[in-house]
């Protein structure tokens, strides 16, 4: 029998779908969609990482039509199904898998000592990204990659930067970043949220992660900026996963701000989907708002501003000391967030709105 393992519909353990659907064999199957080489994308993490590095497969798909893309991750529900033909998730299974094939491109854009190892591991013709030197360190494959790894090594290298993340990694591919979009696609989910049909809702996505707590704007700041919300016809919910909950509802007890509580991923990107802005430090929630299309207003403190890419949809908010500006600390004794005015916040709001 004639077997067409190059076919985007073949999956060489089952049925394929059209067999399943029309009981056609490969010999006289109208459905034969031919792959011409196959590429694979180590993007592991973070969350937000990887879906502010899903602009690439826009150009990829149009520079490669007929390519059969994998994607490795630890994310896989912010991979777009429509761009990637196999998603998978970072484990030890399609780690194995993944060694016994050969692709034409293999591009890692993780520095992590997993990703680098993978990658020297991986049998590609061409490979770009980064990869493990003798010493079991972090370098780039080639020249395209030098730039974003010259500003991971050193701190005033990394303040100096002018590129966007996606400028950056359209670099590490070999390209000029042309402002392809993010990508999303929305999880089913049967949850309905209780939210008003006629106010604008305005999402406080209050946390920023463990990792670097200056990046917190405060309590009592959330607190009159959702009272200033009400006070003006506004409907400010708030958002945030489990590490924010008793924050939440501590500022939810002490405001009229709303908290709904929290949800699964899937269900927490429908509620940020519902609102009209979204205000928040650099955190997943802010590359989610981005991806939808959100209105936004951005803190940023510790990080460079460039590095953002918004699209037009917001407008980034710093302290007034310009000199804590990329500091990468974990600790400020000058608790500069704090210079961030709620006034200034909803101002700020009224504007992108109208």
């Amino acid at each position: 029998m004639i077997v067409k393992n190059d076919c985007k519909y073949f999956r060489g353990d089952i049925p394929c779908k059209p067999h399943k659907s029309k009981g056609v064999h490969c010999e006289d199957c109208d459905f034969f969609q031919p792959f011409d080489r196959k590429i694979l994308i180590i993007k592991l993490g973070a969350a937000g990482d990887v879906i502010r590095t899903t602009p690439i497969l826009r150009r990829l798909r149009k520079e490669f039509p007929q390519a059969k893309i994998f994607w490795l991750t630890d994310y896989p529900i912010f991979v777009p199904k429509k761009f990637v033909d196999e998603i998978l998730k970072f484990n030890f299974e399609n780690v194995l898998w993944l060694q016994q094939n050969k692709f034409d491109l293999s591009i890692n854009l993780d520095k992590d000592k997993h990703a680098i190892a993978l990658m020297k591991s991986i049998d590609a013709k061409l490979k770009k990204g980064y990869t493990i030197d003798e010493w079991g360190n972090c370098r780039p494959k080639d020249q395209d990659a030098e730039a974003k790894w010259l500003t991971g090594l050193f701190d005033d290298i990394s303040r100096k930067n002018k590129k966007s993340y996606p400028e950056e990694i359209f670099e590490i591919f070999g390209y000029q970043f042309r402002k392809e979009e993010y990508i999303l696609e929305l999880p089913a989910t049967d949850r309905i949220f209780d939210l008003p049909k006629n106010q604008k809702i305005i999402g406080l996505n209050t946390g920023c992660g463990e990792r670097w707590l200056t990046r917190l704007w405060g309590e009592d700041n959330w607190i009159q900026l959702s009272n200033l919300l009400v006070k003006n016809g506004y409907y400010p919910l708030l958002l945030g996963g489990p590490h924010e909950d008793e924050m939440n509802n501590r500022i939810a007890e002490n405001s009229q701000a709303n908290y709904l509580g929290t949800f699964m991923l899937k269900d927490f990107l429908h509620l940020v989907n519902t609102c009209d802005l979204i205000v928040t430090s650099v955190t997943m929630a802010m590359h989610i708002a981005i991806a939808l299309k959100k209105k936004l207003v951005l803190f940023n403190n510790i990080f460079n501003r460039n590095e953002f890419e918004l699209y037009g949809l917001g407008k980034i908010l710093e302290p007034k000391n310009k000199d804590c500006l990329g500091c990468y600390r974990n600790s400020c004794p000058k608790e500069c967030m704090s210079t961030i005015l709620p006034e200034l916040v909803f101002d700020t709001i009224l504007e992108l709105l109208e």
